[in-house]
């Protein structure tokens, strides 16, 4: 698809320009059937999950060097080995039961249960609801290969279970979520859509009927032509976690802000973003299928819709407080300075993750209780509830 983009950024190969053809055409029959126009959360929603063709559902590398980003889960196992220690306290305030939703190559996974089993807190089960058939058979692949003898407490699931008990843990899943872009003006609230203009995908507006967006978006004051997202999806996604919660807690980990920061004046373009071979630009018609669209996380929405459904907001912290709360520094003590070899790494390491200027203060960690007690040890220090 023409863009200026496809000149400065890394040529895909025939094959999988093919593939991206392939959705891209899927996606101009769906708009086709929709009178020529669908919503944006539609065009991310098939851009990211159509069954065998989506970016999360068809088999291209999406995680580490190879791929297009790099989580923290991917960065170190000094994260998985840290969060296991919060996972570990809610487990015994609870049920030794952790559900990981959308869980990437199965890193995450792997480092908590490592560290789980030497604090000899180990869960009963662990169950990853995962929608990507081919992430599945990698995570299975890993776990194979390096907890052979904790298959038997590993599950896969399709889709959420009736009732959820323990710990329910999401990194880097709310920002995949679909969102609906809207534009506020001075003659009301528009949506932004996706149309065709000589078969390729053009930007379209037309005002919302969708009822709980145009709810959402009337109670966001924002200054006169201004675009950013709302996700009614991540709504629904805690809402439902929410309704299957007994006892335990949801601790979801991503980039973003609170709501004032979310809709600051200054923010007037949203925060839409696309990351491909691990360049980050704002072009989601580009290569549909190769690149993964994202954007980021309202965090007062979260907790807002935790607590309208029955939860307690338990905690809401930058990821470099979270991760020091947990005693992260403590695990790096684990390998001697003398060692160079192994403890240089990890110092450059734990830097990314908790460093203002990488990952520590964008990224942030909310948790979502019900019937436990709390404190919880994440958030003893640099709470931001107040930011919310």
């Amino acid at each position: 698809m023409p863009s200026h983009l496809s000149t400065t950024l890394p040529v895909p190969s025939p094959e999988a320009l093919d593939h991206s053809e392939s959705l891209a055409e899927f996606i101009r029959h769906d708009i086709a059937a929709h009178d020529g126009w669908i919503s944006f959360e539609r065009f991310m929603e098939l851009a990211l999950y159509s069954p065998g063709l989506g970016y999360y559902t068809a088999g291209a590398h999406k995680f580490g060097l190879a791929g297009d980003f790099i989580t923290a889960p991917e960065l170190s196992s000094l994260f998985g080995r840290t969060l296991s220690r919060q996972v570990a306290e809610i487990m015994k305030r609870s049920t030794p039961h952790i559900l990981e939703l959308g869980a990437g190559s199965g890193k995450l996974a792997v480092d908590m249960l490592e560290h789980l089993e030497q604090l000899g807190c180990l869960p009963n089960k662990y169950s990853i609801l995962e929608v990507s058939a081919d992430l599945r058979e990698r995570q299975k692949g890993l776990i194979r290969e390096r907890l052979p003898s904790l298959m038997n407490r590993i599950q896969w699931l399709d889709a959420l279970p009736e009732s959820l008990n323990g710990v329910i843990v999401a990194n880097e899943v709310l920002d995949a979520l679909p969102a609906h872009l809207v534009h506020w003006h001075d003659s009301g609230i528009n949506e932004r859509g996706v149309s065709l203009k000589e078969n390729n995908f053009v930007w379209r507006e037309q005002p919302i009927s969708n009822a709980a967006l145009l709810q959402a978006a009337q109670n966001i004051k924002v200054p006169n032509d201004y675009v950013s997202e709302i996700c009614l999806a991540a709504r629904g996604l805690v809402h439902s976690l929410a309704q299957r919660l007994e006892q335990g807690a949801l601790l979801f980990i991503d980039y973003g802000f609170g709501a004032r920061e979310f809709y600051h004046p200054q923010r007037s373009s949203g925060t839409l973003m696309c990351h491909y071979r691990h360049f980050a630009h704002s072009d989601p018609f580009l290569f549909p299928g190769l690149q993964d669209i994202t954007a980021h996380v309202n965090f007062t929405d979260i907790a807002e819709s935790g607590i309208d459904a029955g939860l307690d907001l338990a905690g809401y912290t930058s990821q470099a407080h979270f991760l020091i709360n947990c005693g992260i520094t403590d695990l790096l003590k684990d390998t001697s300075p003398d060692e160079l070899r192994e403890y240089l790494p990890l110092s450059s390491q734990l830097q990314k993750l908790t460093s203002p200027a990488e990952m520590g203060e964008l990224f942030k960690v909310i948790a979502l209780g019900k019937n436990i007690t709390t404190p919880l040890c994440g958030f003893a220090r640099g709470e931001l509830i107040r930011s919310l």
